[in-house]
C-alpha cells in the first residue's frame, strides 16, 4: 500500500470511528429535548444512554473474534452501515421504545467497527509506525468524546434533537466509500464457528454487570448479582471446554497481552472517576456554575486528548514498558493533587491537577494497546482488540460503581492513588522488545 493509500485509510478509519465516541457523549445534552418531545420522563429517556453502554460492552470481544473468523474490513464495513441505518432510523423513531432499539442497532455498528479498525491497523500499518497511528486515534477518540456534547447542543438549539443523529450520515458515507476503495478485500479466514452458547453468557453477564452499576432496590442487587455470577461461571465454563472459544485463556498466558489488558482497564478507572466524581466536587466546594464546570472538565479532556497524540509518538522512541509505567507515574502525581484539592479552592491549582491527570489518561493509551496487538498473531488482531475494549469497559463500569458510594469522601482519591501505583508494578509484566520473539508469541489454533 503506497503512503497516500495509507494516510487515506487512516483518515477514514478514524472518520468511522470517532463517530462512536461522539455519539456516546452528544447523547447527554439531548436526554431534556428528547424527553420533551415524546412526553416520557428523565428516568425513562436515560435508557437511550444505558443501552448504548451495555450494547457496546457486551458486544465489542464477540465482534473481534468474528473479523478474525470473517475478515475485519468485512465487519468493519458492517459495523459502518448499521451505524448509518441506526443514525437514520433514530431521527424517523416515533416513540421512545423505537429510538432504544435502534439507538442498540447505533451501538453494535459502533462495536463492530471499533475492534476492527484496529485490527486493520494492525495489518495495514508497518510495526514501527503502530504506536503513533495509535496515538493519533487516541487523540481522535479523546476528542470526540469530549466534543460530542458542545457539538450536541450546537445542533440542538439550531435544528432540534433529530440532528445529532442526521450529522452522522455525511461523515459515514465518506467512510464507507474510501473503505470500499482504499481497504483491498481480505480473504475469509474462517477455521472455526462463532462460540453461540458462550457469546450468549457474556452478553447477559455484562448486561447484569452494567445494571448493577446503577441504583436498585436491594432484592433488584441480589437478583442482578446471583444471576451474573451465575451467566459469569457458565461463560467461563464454556470457554474453558469449548472447541471455538470466544475468548482463548490461553493468550493470558503470555505476561505482555495480561499486563496491557490490565493496565487499561486501571488507566480508564482512573479516568472515568475524575470525569464522574469532578464536576460534583467543582459544584460543591468551588462553588462553579454548570457552564462553568463544563469549561473546566473541557481543560481535562483536550489535555488527554492531547496526550494521546504526544504518547503514540513517545512511544515509538521510548517503548510500550517505559510508557505505560510514566502514565501510571504521572497518574500517582495527579491522584496526589486531586486529594489535596479539598484544602483549596485555587482555580490554578485545580487546572495543573486536571491537566496532569488528563496526560495520565492519554499518554500510555497508545502503548497499551500496541503492546496487546504485538503479543498475539496477526490472525488473532480481531480477538485481541476486542479484548482490550472490553478491558476499557471493565474499567469504566467498576469506577462509575465506585464513585457512586465514595463520591466527596477524600477515600476515593486514596484509591485512585493505590490503582496508579499498582500500575506501575504490573507495567513490569510487558516485555522490552527484545525479549519479545515471534517464535514466543502465541499464535492463532
Amino acid at each position: 500500500m503506497t503512503k497516500g493509500k495509507e494516510l487515506l485509510l487512516i483518515v477514514s478509519l478514524l472518520v468511522g470511528t470517532i463517530m462512536v465516541p461522539i455519539n456516546s457523549t452528544m447523547i447527554a445534552v439531548g436526554l431534556s429535548a428528547i424527553s420533551a418531545f415524546f412526553h416520557e420522563s428523565l428516568t425513562s429517556i436515560s435508557w437511550v444512554v444505558t443501552i448504548y453502554l451495555i450494547v457496546m460492552a457486551v458486544t465489542q470481544p464477540i465482534a473481534g473474534k468474528l473479523g478474525d473468523l470473517y475478515g475485519n474490513r468485512r465487519i468493519y464495513m458492517w459495523g459502518l452501515a448499521l451505524l448509518f441505518f441506526g443514525s437514520i432510523a433514530c431521527a424517523f423513531s416515533f416513540n421512545l421504545p423505537w429510538l432504544i432499539a435502534f439507538r442498540s442497532i447505533q451501538a453494535i455498528g459502533g462495536a463492530l467497527a471499533t475492534p476492527n479498525a484496529s485490527a486493520i491497523i494492525r495489518h495495514a500499518v508497518s510495526k514501527e509506525r503502530m504506536a503513533k497511528v495509535f496515538g493519533l486515534f487516541g487523540m481522535g477518540m479523546g476528542l470526540g468524546a469530549a466534543i460530542g456534547p458542545l457539538l450536541g447542543s450546537t445542533l440542538i438549539s439550531l435544528w432540534g434533537w433529530k440532528s445529532i443523529f442526521w450529522v452522522n450520515v455525511p461523515f459515514l458515507i465518506f467512510a464507507i466509500a474510501t473503505t470500499w476503495f482504499v481497504l483491498p478485500k481480505s480473504e475469509v479466514r474462517k477455521k472455526a464457528e462463532l462460540d453461540w452458547p458462550g457469546s450468549l453468557y457474556l452478553a447477559v453477564s455484562f448486561a447484569m454487570l452494567i445494571l448493577l452499576t446503577h441504583p436498585q432496590t436491594v432484592p433488584g442487587y441480589i437478583v442482578l448479582g446471583v444471576l451474573f455470577a451465575i451467566f459469569a461461571a457458565l461463560f467461563v465454563y464454556r470457554e474453558l471446554h469449548a472447541p471455538y472459544p470466544l475468548i482463548q485463556f490461553s493468550l493470558f498466558k503470555d505476561s505482555t497481552f495480561t499486563s496491557a489488558n490490565l493496565s487499561i482497564l486501571l488507566s480508564n478507572f482512573v479516568m472515568y472517576a475524575t470525569l464522574l466524581a469532578m464536576p460534583l466536587i467543582l459544584e460543591s466546594h468551588y462553588h462553579l456554575s454548570t457552564q462553568k464546570v463544563g469549561l473546566v472538565m473541557f481543560v481535562f479532556s483536550i489535555s488527554m486528548s492531547a496526550a494521546g497524540w504526544i504518547g503514540g509518538q513517545l512511544t515509538a522512541r521510548w517503548g510500550n514498558r517505559k510508557m505505560i509505567a510514566l502514565t501510571f507515574a504521572i497518574s500517582v502525581f495527579a491522584s496526589a493533587l486531586y486529594w489535596f484539592l479539598h484544602l483549596s479552592t485555587s482555580i490554578p491549582y485545580l487546572l495543573f491537577a486536571l491537566i496532569a491527570g488528563g496526560l495520565a489518561g492519554g499518554l500510555g493509551n497508545s502503548a497499551m494497546q500496541t503492546a496487546s496487538l504485538q503479543s498475539v498473531s496477526k490472525e488473532l488482531s480481531g480477538t485481541a482488540s476486542g479484548i482490550f475494549s472490553t478491558f476499557r469497559y471493565f474499567g469504566s463500569m467498576i469506577s462509575s460503581t465506585l464513585v457512586s458510594l465514595l463520591v466527596g469522601q477524600a477515600s476515593l482519591f486514596v484509591i485512585l492513588l493505590a490503582v496508579s501505583a499498582a500500575g506501575i508494578f504490573i507495567s513490569r509484566g510487558i516485555k522490552l522488545e527484545w525479549e519479545s520473539k515471534p517464535a514466543t508469541r502465541l499464535e492463532a489454533k
